[in-house]
Parts: structure tokens; sequence; C-alpha cells
């Protein structure tokens, strides 16, 4: 194993000098075009705006090391991408069929404390990433929860019942969100996959409002969240 041929290869010194010119006007070049991408672009991207950091990144990267590659290409290429950025910006402004299609439409995860059926029948959220999402902003259980939106950065935002009318609802923690054997008569039960809540009978019953299997009721919950 050749060591020196790893490391080295046929690197020479002025070609080491030319990098280091190259990744400097390159580093610079990134943060003035982000500049003007304005500040969106350092919060959580949608995908439109992830299209564009990608992009960047991409193009800035070959001349860093390219030793035939020169800066000016680049720099030309950089300043297309966002001269089309500002031109889709202000046209999405202006129509908003454009906006959607290209960063998309927040998406109504809950409502009315129960999850909204056909965003999970489809797959735009799992439980999983859900309860998480809920219980970074301390939310105990969906009864608190008057609505919850996917945003289309990904982020999750939403509304809270005040505390005079928060509802039974599923639990959102790994010890209450268990199923149970047995029921109590004049307990609330919430339906593990929706969030229906309902006082039944027996612990075998089908969730009327989404038709899941049987045997899938948690205890639900009624305290006010905590703040």
């Amino acid at each position: 194993m050749d060591w020196a041929s790893i490391f080295i290869h046929d690197t020479t010194w002025s070609f080491a000098v030319e990098i280091l010119i190259r990744v400097t006007v390159m580093f610079v070049l990134i943060i003035t075009f982000l500049r003007f991408t304005g500040k969106r672009g350092i919060r959580q991207l949608s995908i439109f705006e992830l299209t564009i950091i990608l992009s960047l990144g991409s193009i800035a990267g070959d001349p860093m090391f390219t030793e035939d590659l020169p800066i000016i290409q680049a720099v030309l290429i950089m300043g297309s991408v966002i001269v089309l950025y500002r031109i889709c910006t202000w046209v999405m402004m202006k129509w908003q069929p454009f906006e959607d299609l290209l960063e998309g439409k927040s998406l109504y995860i809950v409502e009315d404390s129960m999850l909204v059926l056909d965003k999970i029948k489809k797959g735009k959220m799992s439980h999983d990433e859900f309860f998480a999402e809920m219980r970074q902003q301390g939310v105990e259980h969906l009864g608190q929860v008057r609505i919850g939106l996917l945003e289309t950065d990904g982020n999750f935002s939403i509304l809270l019942h005040s505390s005079e009318n928060t509802v039974y609802g599923m639990p959102l923690f790994p010890k209450q969100y268990q199923a149970v054997e047995q029921v109590e008569i004049g307990a609330h039960y919430a339906c593990m996959y929706c969030g229906y809540v309902e006082q039944i009978l027996e612990a075998d019953k089908c969730c009327p409002r989404c038709e899941d299997d049987c045997n899938n009721w948690a205890k639900a919950l009624n305290n006010q969240i905590v703040k």
C-alpha cells in the first residue's frame, strides 16, 4: 500500500495553493449568493429551497479542486440559478397554484382532537413522527390539541384547546399508549389508530370511525396541558 499515493499522488505545492485560493473564492461566493436568496435560506427549508441549496453546493464543489475548470463558469451558473430562484419566487407571490406546485400545501394532521384519516391512510405522516412532534411541544394526549398542521417546511404547528375545553384524547407517551385487555365501566378509551374516543363496553370492539382492527383501544386521558 502506497500511503504517499493515497494522500498526495501527483499534487504539487503550486496546485495546493491554487486549491486554497479556489476554495476561498467559492466559499465567499456561496455566502454571497445565499444572501441573495433571502433569510428563508438559513431556516427550515422547503423542497424548492433545498433544491437551490443543493444546486449551489454542487456548482461550487467541482471548481474547488478541478484544475481545468475556471471559476468564471461556476460564477455564471450560480448567477443563473439565483436569477431563476428570484423569478420563481416572484411568480409564486403572484400565482398561488405555482407556489403549491413548487412548495406543496400545508396538511391538516389533527382536527378536533382526532387524527385526519385520509392523511394517515396516504402515509403523509406516521404515528411515531406525529407523537414525537407533539411530545416535544409539551402535549400529552390528543384531547389537548384542537388543530395540528404539517407545514411545507416540515415543521409542525398546533393550536391547543383552552384548559376548560380540554377533552378526552389518545395518549402520546409510550407507557400510556398501550392496548387494554379489560375495560372499566364509565371510562373513556381512544382508538390507537385514529384517536376516536368512546366509552366502550368490551376491549375487542372495532373503531366505528376508522374501522381498524379490534382490540386496539388505549385508555384516554383528559388532563390539562402543563405550561
